[in-house]
């Protein structure tokens, strides 16, 4: 038999596990082993008891959503004033990358330049 209280299971998931047991002994599964198969399915679906205390699945996830939130907020503090690419970078950017600043900034000729052209085409835009 399942342990453990079903308090805290809505009366959707006690209907559903009573449906889901019903099948299940229907098919000749012993009634012990009908409920414990039910249960463990309303679990897997809808991560179990749903009232206040639950699970707490619901917690983690917005701990994380927080952290997240928190780390992004703080990377941006620390390139405020701060261009996201500086000319020195501009070596290290591939052609592919070179050539879509050079055509956001409408750079003339752009598609028959080397790299190194791009590069100082850029630097004098800026």
């Amino acid at each position: 038999m399942p342990r453990g209280s079903k308090d805290k299971y809505t009366d959707k998931q006690k209907r559903k596990a009573e449906h889901i047991e019903e099948s299940y002994e229907s098919k000749g599964v012993s009634g012990d082993e009908a409920e414990a198969r039910a249960w463990a399915t309303v679990n897997k679906q809808s991560g179990g008891g749903e009232k206040s205390g639950g699970s707490g699945k619901k917690t983690a996830s917005s701990e994380k959503s927080t952290a997240r939130s928190d780390s992004a907020k703080r990377a941006a503090k620390t390139r405020e004033g701060k261009p996201r690419s500086s000319t020195s970078s501009l070596e290290t950017q591939t052609k592919e990358s070179l050539m879509k600043e050079a055509r956001s900034k409408d750079i003339r000729g752009r598609s028959s330049m080397s790299k190194a052209q791009l590069v100082e085409a850029l630097r004098k835009q800026r």
